[in-house]
């Protein structure tokens, strides 16, 4: 025991410090490593894994929508990046650039992918020619560089893992459909996979992504009250088509410009779990994306018949859930330590004893609870374990982000609350941008995180000027 309490210690207690905690966790529980280039991360096979489920999950759900995966290209052209005046501004400083190929000095420098609009555009152009070629559902799985001044893993890297939807649409209305539907599809992920409840609605004006007509999104909170943009969703009208040429024929025999979307999420979420689910002990994985399921740990393993049964119970539940026999010489109570740490969502031990009963003992992650088995069904008893798991630790989520969300009414309120009590605050707002950056510089950084699409009349006028209110927003500290 005392080799277990020496792991447990290695943490930074949550509430001593967030961050440090955070980065305790993503470093004993084996997620990442950091390599020689400032802001890059090496992602280990555990933290890899996740990955892995997250995306076979999302490509399942996006494919039963009709998308397809295509790749585009590393690097883009300078003069094609210029193309849309708004786009490349709004990524001029995150934006890394080549200018040598082997010896020679390039005729164009490239810059590498900040995000790909305008490398589907060009493709678009190409193959888009009547009415008849639209919708164009495309996805692709790939990493990207944006070059961060202050980096943390998952988080804010200078490159990063994540997917892309970039689709075409014959009308406006079905582009906005498309758009929304994605948003729904994220949703839902993070509720029904992730065990992650999140507001989700539509970004000011201020906030949107350069060069799209209006941007959604979707916020979980953390377990210290910050925000994560989970994930956007980003309605683009013609304005791309147009700088990119890119015309159908339409139904009345007319040429005609497609209406664009693009929807993204990435590796953050990955941060996201860390943050909402953890503890002092390490990770707190849903089951849904957890590289392992059930750590299978044998007690007296040295005893005649124990490792035989545990990998004959291991090759029942392997047809349904991840499964990790640790038969390694490390005492009970360390393996129980570690795979805590990794936050493993069931541990199932049999021992000599329980083998005389034809029982086993589940525990699980979330809350520590034991109960006894039959060994007759436990498949079905494991199923169990894990959906009370993800329920449990979603609505732990939800009443986490609904304790730390405020109403403020007032001025003096908002200012008040944005000191003193972190979290999400609801309150009015004129729908002027001002308002929203002296909002921003008096509270240190409480931005506008969304407009909800169900808005609450908390009051008639906005909080910061007192003019009358057009929208209420939910408003918070983001990483």
């Amino acid at each position: 025991m005392a080799e277990n309490k020496k792991m447990v210690e290695a943490i930074t207690s949550r509430d001593e410090d967030f961050a440090k905690w955070y980065t305790d966790i993503v470093k004993k529980a084996e997620l990442v490593d950091y390599s020689g280039v400032k802001g890059c991360m090496v992602i280990r096979p555990y933290g890899y894994g996740i990955w892995e489920n997250i995306q076979k999950d999302l490509d399942r759900r996006f494919k039963e929508t009709g998308v397809e995966n295509v790749y585009m290209p590393m690097f883009i052209p300078e003069s094609l990046l210029q193309k849309e005046k708004d786009h490349v501004e709004g990524f001029a400083p995150e934006c890394a650039w080549v200018t040598i190929g082997g010896s020679e000095k390039l005729t164009e420098k490239l810059c590498v992918r900040p995000t790909s609009e305008t490398l589907f555009c060009e493709h678009y152009a190409k193959i888009i020619n009547t009415y008849r070629d639209l919708p164009k559902l495309y996805n692709q799985w790939c990493s990207v560089v944006r070059w961060e001044k202050t980096t943390r893993p998952f988080l804010r890297t200078s490159e990063f893992l994540w997917q892309e939807g970039h689709t075409m649409h014959e009308t406006a209305e079905e582009a906005i459909d498309e758009t929304l539907k994605m948003l729904k599809v994220y949703e839902d992920f993070y509720r029904e996979t992730l065990a992650i409840p999140a507001v989700v609605g539509k970004k000011t004006e201020k906030e949107k992504f350069a060069g799209a007509e209006a941007t959604y999104t979707i916020e979980p909170m953390m377990h210290n009250g910050v925000a994560l943009q989970g994930g956007t969703t980003h309605y683009f009208g013609d304005g791309f088509a147009k700088s990119f040429d890119i015309t159908y024929q339409g139904r009345d025999n007319k040429l005609h410009y497609p209406h664009q979307t693009s929807w993204g999420v990435s590796t953050r979420m990955i941060g996201a779990i860390i943050m909402v689910h953890g503890d002092d002990d390490g990770l707190v994985l849903p089951p849904r994306v957890a590289p392992i399921q059930v750590a299978l740990i044998p007690i007296a393993q040295h005893k005649e018949g124990v490792l035989d049964k545990v990998y004959e119970v291991a090759d029942v539940l392997k047809k349904d859930f991840r499964v990790k026999v640790d038969a390694s010489d490390k005492a009970p109570g360390w393996k129980f330590s570690e795979y805590e740490m990794k936050g493993v969502p069931v541990r199932v031990e049999l021992g000599p004893k329980d083998i005389e009963k034809n029982q086993c003992v589940i525990v699980r992650r979330d809350n520590r609870e034991k109960i006894f088995v039959s060994l007759d069904n436990l498949a079905e008893e494991v199923q169990k374990a894990l959906d009370a798991v993800h329920n449990a630790m979603y609505e732990k989520a939800l009443k986490n982000m609904q304790e730390k969300t405020s109403v403020a009414t007032s001025y003096e309120e908002f200012l008040d609350i944005a000191e003193n009590k972190p979290g999400f605050i609801k309150a009015m707002w004129c729908g002027e941008k001002e308002c929203e950056e002296k909002l921003k510089d008096v509270t240190g950084g409480v931005k506008s995180r969304c407009i909800p699409f169900e808005e609450e009349h908390l009051s008639d006028t906005c909080v910061c000027c007192g003019k009358p209110a057009k929208h209420m927003v939910y408003w918070g500290k983001q990483y």
